[in-house]
């Protein structure tokens, strides 16, 4: 069991990270954008683990907008968290996109076909009472495969 004085250590794995830092935890992975609610809520933007899957968490737009540019702005957050993994939009396979209002599926929706068309990964899109900034009307998580490390696993 490590002492309270170990988690102030640069070389514990709980410390805090610089920004755009990933950190191991055995073979898991975890990648921090700096965002303001990972040290506020507790967690990572992305998380790379054993096997080649790369879990995204939801991201929103940080300009507001629109839905339609909302939803182009908040992929734009998960390919960067993606990029940190290693990996870009072309190995996603799965995304969700929640949106608050019924009325904004169609601009969601032709943000995710222009950025995903050629891609076509599984997609669910679900309408939410809300978000913690009452600004943003879309987030979105992805998944995406590392078919490479899934290989030799």
């Amino acid at each position: 069991m490590s002492s309270p004085d170990s988690l102030d250590s640069p070389d514990s794995p709980d410390s805090p990270q610089p920004l755009g830092s990933a950190r191991a935890l055995g073979a898991v992975r975890r990648f921090s954008s700096g965002g303001a609610y990972e040290d506020v809520i507790g967690y990572s933007r992305a998380v790379r683990l054993p096997g080649g899957l790369v879990l995204v968490s939801g991201c929103t737009s940080p300009d507001g907008g629109g839905p339609y540019d909302q939803a182009v702005a908040a992929f734009g957050v998960a390919f960067k968290a993606l990029a940190q993994a290693g990996l870009g939009p072309e190995h996603v396979v799965r995304t969700r996109m929640y949106i608050t209002h019924a009325g904004d599926v169609d601009d969601v929706g032709r943000a995710h076909k222009e950025l995903f068309d050629e891609i076509r990964p599984a997609a669910s899109m679900i309408i939410v009472s809300g978000f913690v900034d009452p600004g943003m009307v879309v987030e979105v998580e992805v998944e995406a495969f590392d078919p490479a490390e899934g290989a030799s696993a």
